[in-house]
């Protein structure tokens, strides 16, 4: 998609395309309004600005966007451009060995349990043994720490997310 492309976009179709980003509403809506953009800085800026307004629950709605990490599916629906782009991110955990999945797949549910959402972290170009080491050293934060923690690699994932969107071939 082209940045002109973008910012002819109608309100509800640039809101799809903005939820395959970041699925935080509130998020979605300002960056939709915010428009037009003139260049892929703008928008990259401009994301990273409202993000920096959002509270705990836009940053816990984002998160629900995403599958755990070893897994496909999110605790709320993605579309197919978002559900490709969470596959490619986590391609590392997917080709991890039986063994490394499992322990994925217990992590995920230690620091679940210990946090009250999914361990999210920019997964791109991470093994499945660094994903694992990455969620073991983010156990020893405090919830309140965690959070943010969570909140900036959204923030990374964002930002990754509008330059595939605004570069990739169509």
């Amino acid at each position: 998609m082209t940045l002109g492309e973008l910012n002819a976009l109608r309100d509800g179709e640039a809101a799809q395309v903005f939820t395959a980003c970041c699925g935080a509403n509130r998020w979605v809506l300002e960056m939709v309004r915010r428009r037009p953009y003139s260049s892929i800085d703008h928008v990259v800026d401009t994301a990273n600005i409202v993000w920096c307004e959002a509270g705990e629950n836009d940053w816990r709605e984002a998160f629900d966007h995403h599958p755990r990490i070893g897994e496909v599916r999110s605790a709320a629906a993605q579309d197919q451009r978002a559900a490709g782009w969470s596959s490619s991110e986590q391609s590392g955990a997917a080709v991890a060995q039986a063994d490394a999945k499992r322990a994925l797949a217990a992590m995920n549910a230690k620091y679940e349990a210990r946090f009250g959402h999914i361990y999210l972290v920019c997964a791109t170009g991470l093994s499945a043994d660094a994903l694992l080491a990455i969620a073991r050293s983010r156990l020893d934060n405090d919830p309140a720490t965690e959070l943010r923690v969570a909140a900036e690699e959204q923030r990374k994932i964002t930002e990754l997310r509008l330059r595939k969107l605004l570069t990739e071939a169509p």
